[in-house]
C-alpha cells in the first residue's frame, strides 16, 4: 500500500481500501474499517472499533475512536460509524458509544466539522452539518440534518437540534432546540428563524411562510408548550417542510428551548 507513510503505525488487522492515504507518524488501531480514497494527515490516531466510510478528510492530531469518557464504561466494543465525504479538522475527539446508549457513536455524510470539536459518546450527527471551531457536544446528542453549530457552542447530554437550526456564537444548549429556529445566549433561547440558511438551500417563499406560522405559533401567541405543541402537530402533515416537526415533538423529552 504505496499511499502509506512508512512511520505510519497500522494494526495487520485493519481493514483498509487500498486507495486509503496516510501521513506520518499516524497510529491506525486493529478493529478499524477505512474506505475508498480516504486521507489521514499525520499524527492522527485511530482507534477502537470504528468504520469510516470513502473520500473523507481527516486532518493532523485528529483522535477518533478512543474510549468514551464515561465512568461506566466497561471496554465493551462499542462503535464509532463515519459516513462519506467528510471534513474532520485538527484535534477534533469522537469516542465510541456505550452499552448504556445507543453501542455507538454516528456521523453521516457530507459533514464540516472544524478544529477542536469534541463528540461524546451516543452522539447522533446527521448530514451536511457546519460545527465550527471549538463546538462540543456531551453524550447521546442528536443532530439533524444541515445543523449549523457557532464557535464554542456547548450542547447538553441527551439534546435534540433539528433540522436546519442554527446557534450563535458560544450558545449553551440545555434544551432541545426545534428545526429552523437559530438558538442564542449562554442558556440559549429561540433568536428567530434561520430564514438566510433556508433560502440558501432552496426554501420557497412560501416554505419559509410556513414554517414562520409554526414559529409564531411556538414563541409568539402566548401558548403553553403543550397547546403550541398540539396546534403544530395537527398542521404537521399540511406542507411537507412541515413533517419535521413531527419527528422531533415525538423524540423531544428535554423540553424545548423557549
Amino acid at each position: 500500500m504505496t499511499h502509506i507513510h512508512p512511520t505510519a503505525i497500522i494494526d495487520s488487522k485493519a481493514q483498509l481500501d487500498s486507495s486509503v492515504r496516510i501521513g506520518a507518524y499516524s497510529v491506525v488501531g486493529a478493529n478499524v474499517v477505512i474506505g475508498k480514497d480516504t486521507e489521514i494527515g499525520a499524527h492522527v490516531v485511530i482507534d477502537g472499533h470504528t468504520t469510516i466510510g470513502e473520500r473523507n478528510r481527516i486532518f493532523q492530531f485528529a483522535s477518533l475512536g478512543a474510549e468514551p469518557q464515561d465512568k461506566k464504561y466497561r471496554g465493551e466494543p462499542t462503535r464509532l460509524v463515519i459516513g462519506d465525504d467528510n471534513t474532520i479538522r485538527e484535534f477534533t475527539t469522537f469516542n465510541t458509544g456505550t452499552v448504556t446508549g445507543i453501542g455507538e457513536t454516528r456521523i453521516g455524510n457530507d459533514n464540516w466539522i472544524m478544529a477542536y470539536v469534541h463528540l461524546a459518546h451516543d452522539c447522533v450527527i446527521g448530514n451536511h452539518t457546519i460545527f465550527a471551531n471549538n463546538a462540543s457536544l456531551a453524550g447521546h446528542v442528536t443532530i439533524g440534518d444541515w445543523v449549523i453549530l457557532g464557535g464554542f457552542s456547548l450542547v447538553h447530554q441527551f439534546c435534540i437540534i433539528g433540522e436546519h437550526a442554527m446557534t450563535a456564537f458560544a450558545a449553551g444548549v440545555h434544551k432541545d432546540v426545534p428545526p429552523y429556529v437559530m438558538a442564542a445566549g449562554y442558556r440559549a433561547e429561540p433568536a428567530g428563524l434561520n430564514s438566510e440558511g433556508l433560502r440558501r438551500r432552496g426554501f420557497t417563499a412560501e416554505q419559509i411562510a410556513n414554517i414562520k406560522r409554526i414559529y409564531k405559533i411556538l414563541y409568539r401567541q402566548g401558548l403553553s408548550y403543550e397547546e403550541a405543541r398540539a396546534q403544530i402537530l395537527a398542521e404537521a402533515d399540511s406542507a411537507p417542510e412541515l413533517n419535521v416537526f413531527k419527528t422531533f415533538f415525538t423524540a423531544s423529552h428535554r423540553g424545548v428551548i423557549r
